[in-house]
């Protein structure tokens, strides 16, 4: 998968090849720099490359964080939190992130953790209810849910089933 490291780009084949690898997915500045730079391009072909991608709408960060949070959230169920930190990782800015969160809206947010939460509440195989409580808490602070959330879906749900 890796490109042979004997290989060169010129700068066209390489600016093809980056439109390329933008447009099949959203892309953050960060990821089309360490392409550029496993394709061996040198820093001012690199500056040059990012220039001519944001300029013809290949690279966008804005529209990548927005992409990225309504994805995860749908489609891996995370938490606002998890979606920060990813964000943050990949160097985004804050108005790219809080505008990315607002893609999410507090009813489909709520649902989804509902949801979620029910249904590991549930796969949970465990006796003891302390652990079954932890294993709960642990799974759901990883998804990236605010605590607060979390404890009190926790203590709905092990009183309910406190019979268990």
């Amino acid at each position: 998968m890796k490109t042979p490291t004997n290989k060169t780009y010129t700068v066209l084949e390489a600016t093809q090849k980056l439109e390329y690898y933008c447009s099949y997915q959203e892309r953050c500045h960060q990821e089309v720099v360490a392409k550029l730079r496993e394709l061996k391009m040198i820093p001012e072909v690199v500056d040059t490359i990012v220039v001519h991608l944001i300029q013809h709408n290949f690279l966008n960060e804005e529209r990548f964080a927005c992409s990225f949070a309504r994805g995860k959230h749908r489609i891996k169920f995370w938490g606002k939190i998890r979606i920060v930190n990813e964000l943050k990782f990949r160097h985004i800015s804050t108005y790219n992130i809080t505008k990315a969160l607002k893609e999410i809206s507090e009813a489909e947010y709520l649902e989804t953790f509902h949801k979620l939460a029910e249904h590991h509440w549930e796969i949970i195989r465990e006796n003891n209810v302390l652990k079954k409580k932890k294993k709960f808490c642990d799974f759901m602070l990883r998804k990236g849910f605010e605590s607060g959330l979390v404890y009190e879906k926790m203590k709905e749900l092990g009183s309910s089933t406190s019979s268990d």
